[in-house]
């Protein structure tokens, strides 16, 4: 299969594509229609109650093998490589544990509000870039459940779906570099366009 990647995607390496669950998949747009149906079903999964573990590294694993479980064999697997964005991959267990620690810390003290709470945990979770793969949606997802975790509704993340090329997908790319640079203004009014 030929793999077509969107801007800022991270490419697969040749083990990674290797462990495609669905052998009947040949092409790029059947690959995110199948991916996409395997989000649909770990969304009904995650919102289906509260969650209180939500904020820790099992958690952030076990929903991205939910996410991907029907798809990929490293659904829920850190990486073991480095890839074209993300931190080191044995610096990444212990990073999301200071994330985890700093946003309950942010939300037990009211430091920010939630949106920006939110807002920043996704943008670190898709700096660290935990997975092989699927970081952004993960990272996204682990961002709307904790909005309803806090009772506020989900961010609508420019009503596009992110995982194709588009104008959309650029202007959120660039609103991500933007927060590199500790601009967090320009991502969190894309998130809730």
């Amino acid at each position: 299969m030929k793999f077509v990647y969107a801007e800022g995607a991270t490419p697969f390496n040749q083990d990674d594509s290797a462990q495609l669950i669905p052998k009947h998949i040949t092409t790029q747009t059947q690959l995110n229609e199948w991916e996409q149906a395997n989000i649909i079903i770990a969304e009904k999964w995650l919102f289906s109650r509260k969650r209180k573990d939500l904020l820790t590294i099992d958690f952030i694993k076990k929903l991205h093998l939910k996410m991907f479980d029907k798809t990929w064999l490293w659904a829920g697997k850190f990486r073991h490589h480095q890839t074209n964005i993300g931190l080191p991959s044995f610096q990444i267990q212990p990073t999301l544990k200071i994330l985890c620690d700093d946003v309950q810390f942010w939300i037990s003290n009211y430091t920010f509000p939630i949106d920006e709470v939110a807002i920043q945990f996704h943008h670190r979770l898709v700096h660290i870039h935990p997975f092989p793969n699927d970081n952004g949606r993960h990272s996204r997802l682990m961002a709307d459940a904790l909005l309803i975790q806090m009772s506020t509704s989900r961010f609508s993340w420019g009503r596009k779906n992110l995982a194709l090329s588009s104008d959309t997908r650029h202007q959120y790319i660039s609103t991500l570099k933007l927060a590199d640079k500790g601009d967090y203004q320009h991502l969190l009014k894309f998130a809730r366009s």
